[in-house]
């Protein structure tokens, strides 16, 4: 991932009290849908746009009061999607990856974690009360899983945002890997290879 050194997650833990730690996570849930009465969704996956104009993962920061990774992405989620995350936690087993950057001391970690869609609807549906909605977070979008006939339409044209950090690679790496694409969706596209 452009400048980032992939780390395991012990040894991103044991880097000391110099680095500051980031948690984030893609959140999906199993979707029936049919856009146009044709194309299947069968999955919501969620991201945010950001502040800065950049497409991203909801989390943030971990604070020292927080006692573990996970607790941190769990306030951050309440924070950044509303009181609709509480009905659900993000767990060790959701982890996925860390990665240490080139620059300023931060080690971001990725996280995924599958949802029921109903669960998904109520934070689609509580977001604009969340307490950063319209400051740090400007919205959620989904991402469209499919290419369309012209084979441009859809998550090639989605893939041409700008994302903040190693976001585009984690949301790629997280779809190959968790199988939410159909088959042929990711022909064409550049997807990270695994370090």
């Amino acid at each position: 991932m452009a400048g980032a050194r992939r780390l395991e997650l012990g040894e991103a833990l044991a880097l000391g009290s110099g680095w500051r730690h980031a948690c984030h996570a893609l959140l999906y849930a199993p979707d029936p849908g049919m856009l146009f009465g044709r194309i299947p969704l069968r999955y919501a996956v969620l991201m945010q746009m950001r502040f800065d104009g950049r497409l991203g993962f909801p989390g943030g920061f971990v604070d020292t009061q927080d006692s573990s990774l996970e607790d941190g992405l769990n306030r951050e989620l309440r924070e950044e999607l509303g009181e609709a995350a509480a009905a659900f936690r993000v767990e060790r087993t959701d982890y996925r990856s860390s990665h240490a950057g080139s620059g300023p001391r931060v080690v971001a970690h990725f996280y995924a974690k599958r949802l029921t869609l109903e669960q998904l609807l109520a934070v689609e549906a509580g977001a604009t009360r969340a307490k950063d909605h319209g400051l740090e977070v400007l919205g959620l979008v989904r991402v469209p899983l499919y290419t369309l006939r012209d084979g441009v339409g859809g998550l090639p044209t989605f893939l041409e945002n700008s994302f903040i950090g190693s976001a585009r690679e984690q949301l790629l790496e997280a779809l190959q890997d968790l199988g939410l694409l159909q088959s042929g969706s990711i022909s064409g596209l550049k997807i990270p290879a695994h370090h």
